[in-house]
């Protein structure tokens, strides 16, 4: 946790007024190497272009802010399909590289969980970058590794990179 200051999540219905600073965010995150589904160099046009559509009516997005400055992001997406309404992904969990290690990937992660609960939501999952931090993060909090796709996703070296995905039961 950042001494002094205490990590404040919230939930943005409207990304207009957040617009730039999220758009930073993702350019940040991705150029510091995060497998989110961008390879680097990440334009600001296409940040822009990706915030300004990501808000729909399936997706919640969650911010994090220390002293009123945006430094992280999650989103829940609501699975809408009938025998899937209990259901819900994790997604695009960013953590300002300046910022990171300090508790805010967890905060939003909690409050990620507790959020899909309101929506009735018992089943979570999600997926990363074999390797990657995060999935010491995602084991630490109770999420089951469910398996492993090979050649998921491309780097911004070249190469496939396998994925690991996860569940968590909410009940």
């Amino acid at each position: 946790m950042v001494l002094g200051s205490e990590v404040k999540v919230e939930q943005v219905t409207s990304v207009a007024e957040h617009l730039e600073v999220l758009s930073d965010l993702l350019v940040q995150v991705v150029e510091d190497g995060a497998s989110i589904g961008f390879l680097p160099p990440m334009s600001r046009s296409d940040a822009l272009d990706y915030w300004t559509n990501v808000l729909n009516p399936g997706v919640i997005l969650l911010v994090a802010r220390i002293d009123n400055q945006l430094v992280g992001s999650v989103q829940i997406h609501l699975c809408t399909k009938q025998n899937g309404t209990h259901r819900a992904e994790i997604a695009k969990l960013m953590t300002h590289p300046d910022y990171r290690r300090k508790g805010i990937g967890r905060t939003l992660m909690q409050k990620a969980e507790e959020r899909a609960k309101q929506e009735g939501r018992s089943l979570l999952v999600l997926d990363t970058r074999e390797g990657d931090p995060s999935n010491y993060l995602y084991a630490s909090i109770g999420f089951t590794q469910a398996g492993r796709i090979p050649c998921y996703a491309r780097s911004a070296n070249g190469e496939l990179d396998a994925t690991i995905l996860y569940y968590k039961s909410t009940v």
